[in-house]
């Protein structure tokens, strides 16, 4: 009886293998998706009507702010995890 998991890579296996991933590169793609999450649930920090940018009480602005906020953390995560998981020069694994 065979005692790999299935799916597991196996010497006669076709799939490819795993790239080696830099840590540092990936704990930073973890903070930067963090951020929104701890901003955003710490309510205390911007339930107040001010200041008020162009008429609109600082909880709405805030909260719309971090849509860009966000989609930026977002892609700067992607652009690290892509870059945390690129072979290294030279093809050595």
């Amino acid at each position: 009886m065979s005692t790999t998991p299935p799916g597991a890579d196996s010497p006669g296996s076709d799939s490819p293998p795993v790239p080696r991933t830099d840590r540092t590169k990936m704990v930073l793609a973890g903070i930067c998706l963090l951020i929104p999450i701890v901003a955003l649930m710490w309510v205390p920090s911007y339930a107040k009507d001010d200041p008020e940018l162009w008429g609109f009480p600082f909880f709405f602005w805030y909260q719309f702010l971090w849509v860009f906020l966000c989609s930026g953390l977002t892609w700067t995560a992607y652009k690290l995890t892509l870059a945390a998981r690129r072979a290294p020069k030279g093809g050595a694994r």
